[in-house]
């Protein structure tokens, strides 16, 4: 929607284009059937288990006044709500496909990204979190309590970690740029109460490439994950860590995304998780994001040892 983005800003319609080409390129390389479910709006019970009524309603007041800046980095324009419920209703829908057997792999390739947003805060283009709401209808539905989040963006999920920092049922595992905005995802950061120990985060120093991203994955989170044990993984697939970003100082290629992507597959199949969701985050160079989505896509069909059979959405 042109309406949610001010002319030069990065969080543009065409990242949705991209993206979709990529989950389409990654199924037919894994020989896989996709879908494109229309996707419906997240209603007023599913937003407002994460974020208080008055807090949309400042939100959509300042849509319907035409809206302006609520941050330095962070827009709300005419449409903007009206893409934010379609984005978090897509992300239900991914988790729900997911989780319930009719996807194999699910993209809710949405914008805006969600992962900085709080409670009561907009934050780092993001205005709902998206995951968080998806989280919290798997557990309305009576679908899974443990649930793990994979957040491989380029810049920690403090809005995510957040809302969820002292739920034990609750594991969220990020790797990250330090120092990079929002200047949060320390490794000390593990959670508070009793979640202590089910919040993990990784930064990565600027020029870090798939090396650093895979190890710290393979050898630190993913094994984090597996002893959680979740009845369900969502990630949140933000691709600014990829070499040609132009929003961050990371040298990750589509290789170091579809290793991490594969094995992440193998985990959740080893858990007995027959399905991975996943939603957009970043992602600001149009090829890079394309053909970052393709090789997710087919890493995680791979991992999770589909074959033909499978369904991306």
């Amino acid at each position: 929607m042109a309406g949610h983005r001010p002319p030069g800003h990065p969080e543009r319609p065409e990242r949705i284009d991209a993206v979709d080409a990529g989950v389409a390129d990654g199924a037919a390389e894994a020989g896989a059937k996709l879908e494109r479910p229309t996707v419906i709006p997240a209603d007023a019970d599913a937003l407002e288990r994460i974020h208080p009524a008055s807090y949309l309603e400042l939100l959509d007041d300042a849509a319907r006044q035409g809206g302006g800046w609520i941050d330095a980095d962070t827009y709300i324009g005419p449409d903007s709500m009206v893409a934010a419920r379609l984005a978090a209703g897509a992300t239900v829908q991914a988790a729900l496909a997911a989780i319930g057997g009719k996807a194999t792999v699910a993209f809710a390739a949405v914008r805006p990204p969600g992962h900085h947003a709080r409670r009561e805060r907009a934050a780092g283009f993001c205005l709902l979190n998206n995951v968080a709401i998806a989280v919290a209808a798997l557990r309305a539905g009576g679908l899974a309590q443990r649930i793990a989040i994979v957040d491989w963006d380029v810049h920690h999920g403090d809005g995510t970690q957040a809302i969820f920092d002292a739920d034990p049922d609750l594991c969220y595992a990020s790797t990250h740029q330090m120092p990079l905005y929002p200047g949060t995802g320390d490794p000390a950061e593990q959670g508070t109460g009793a979640a202590v120990g089910t919040k993990h985060n990784v930064g990565l120093a600027p020029g870090s490439g798939d090396q650093a991203f895979a190890d710290a994955w393979l050898n630190q989170l993913l094994p984090a994950i597996e002893a959680f044990a979740p009845e369900a993984i969502l990630v949140s697939a933000g691709y600014d860590a990829h070499r040609l970003d132009p929003l961050a100082g990371l040298e990750v290629t589509a290789a170091g995304y579809r290793s991490v992507a594969e094995t992440l597959g193998r985990t959740a199949r080893q858990l007995g998780v027959g399905g991975v969701a996943q939603t957009l985050e970043g992602g600001y160079d149009l090829g890079a994001l394309r053909e970052s989505a393709a090789a997710t896509v087919a890493g995680l069909l791979s991992g999770l040892a589909v074959g033909g059979g499978g369904t991306g959405a």
